[in-house]
């Protein structure tokens, strides 16, 4: 049976739902940036060697994949908020999971899981920030991937902070897990019901079609995208610390510049998008984070380098939110569906793209690696018009 919502009639209902996908979008990254900080911890106590944990990891990203194909044609069925508020609980009460690990088979089986939860949160989640800024008649959608960006600074610094107050992982990952499964019981009832595109509404979920060469061109934009920014989450403070000497300490502030700018330039995006346009967003923040990354890859002076980092957060930060944002809108094919094809495309990239440069490094060095992603980034600007040319609209019927 399909779902559709009553018409959102009032500004507050729409001010509660969207603060309610902020919280799901910020508890998203506080999980995750809990379950990064404790992986030495965990690696330590399960005694693990690096390799495995590598295949390990690799488990996790497969859950995640399986959870984002599973969960498209779901929240296409049951509603993405139902659907939210299912895989909000699911990560959260497997935070544990790694936690009660005492073996390699036991962590394999906690990460899949909580990987399946997250690649089914991250579609779901999306696919209301969608629903919620077609309510609103303006761009909202950066917004959200911002507090998805706090969340995981606040996760990074609480999880930093039990461990230096000695926690043990369980403890620790079981208050992520108790804020987790709160923020998702206080914030699910506000979330927006289920809404079917009035060109689906006539026919079953099974005659989407997913694979339309627009899906297809939005996935490989988000490819290139992810591609690009897991390039900066892996690589980024080595290639500092490698290319111009520097220590530990001061090579981590190239990820820090990445990483601040990239949550300032998406609490920013959306106003640039309501009065430019998706297809500038796309367009120059591409060309903006490949001229970062041309950059670093000429500069041999530390501060320069950084800036360059610090400009290719920048340029990043608008563009993979308007890409969800056109996946959720296609005129064609089940709105669920299509955010999980693009989505997991995108992901494939975010796993591919350190491992491509790692593998490059046996090759050149890797400053010169990050060719790769700046060449994709310039495809990705030269197919900026899949998200639309016309500006956004700058009023809505709603206050914000």
């Amino acid at each position: 049976m399909r779902l559709t919502s009553p018409t959102i009639t009032g500004p507050v209902r729409l001010r509660r739902a969207r603060a309610a996908i902020f919280g799901i979008f910020a508890v998203n990254g506080f999980l995750l940036a809990a379950w990064v900080v404790h992986i030495p911890s965990i690696s330590d106590r399960t005694g693990i060697s690096h390799a495995t944990l590598g295949w390990l990891l690799l488990v996790l990203a497969g859950g995640a994949l399986i959870g984002m194909q599973i969960a498209g044609p779901l929240a296409d069925r049951w509603g993405s908020r139902r659907l939210t508020v299912s895989a909000g609980l699911l990560i959260s009460a497997a935070m544990i999971g790694p936690a009660l690990a005492t073996d390699t088979a036991g962590l394999a089986v906690a990460l899949a899981v909580f990987g399946f939860g997250n690649g089914a949160l991250d579609v779901s989640m999306n696919s209301q920030a969608v629903h919620a800024e077609r309510a609103y008649g303006r761009p909202i959608m950066s917004a959200f991937h911002a507090c998805f960006s706090v969340g995981g600074v606040v996760g990074s610094l609480l999880g930093a902070a039990t461990l230096a107050a000695g926690w043990t992982p369980l403890t620790s990952l079981t208050g992520a897990s108790v804020i987790g499964l709160v923020t998702v019981g206080a914030c699910g009832p506000l979330l927006l019901q289920h809404v079917v595109h009035e060109h689906e509404s006539d026919r079953p979920v099974a005659a989407a079609r997913p694979n339309s060469r627009k899906v297809l061109t939005l996935g490989a934009v988000a490819f290139a995208l992810f591609l690009a920014e897991g390039a900066a989450n892996d690589w980024s403070t080595l290639q500092v610390k490698e290319h111009l000497g520097a220590s530990e300490s001061t090579a981590a502030l190239a990820f820090g510049a990445f990483a601040v700018m990239m949550t300032v330039g998406r609490f920013t995006a959306d106003r640039v998008s309501a009065a430019f346009g998706a297809f500038a967003v796309v367009r120059y923040g591409t060309l903006i984070a490949a001229a970062g990354l041309a950059v670093i890859i000429g500069s041999g002076w530390l501060w320069l380098t950084l800036c360059g980092w610090a400009l290719f957060g920048l340029g990043l930060s608008g563009c993979i939110p308007q890409i969800f944002t056109a996946a959720g809108n296609l005129s064609e094919g089940a709105a669920g569906v299509n955010m999980s094809r693009v989505v997991g495309m995108g992901y494939v990239g975010l796993l591919a793209g350190p491992a491509l440069l790692g593998w490059l490094t046996t090759l050149m060095p890797l400053t010169a690696t990050l060719l790769v992603p700046l060449g994709l980034l310039l495809v990705a600007s030269r197919y900026a018009g899949v998200v639309g040319r016309a500006p956004a609209p700058s009023t809505s019927s709603h206050s914000a």
